[in-house]
């Protein structure tokens, strides 16, 4: 479970890089989208959720 979401986190950090003509204008809209998956995550492992 822990590989799975270690590979999840992974693929959102190089998604959420503006590198891409394309994804410029997005502003903080993806990292901060990632900022609270990653909350979310440390949350539910602090409550042994996962």
């Amino acid at each position: 479970m822990g590989l799975i979401l270690a590979l999840i986190i992974l693929i959102l950090l190089i998604g959420a890089v503006p590198a891409w003509p394309y994804s410029r204008g997005w502003g903080y809209y993806p990292s901060g989208g990632l900022g609270l998956v990653l909350v979310i995550i440390i949350v539910l492992y602090l409550l042994h959720v996962i």
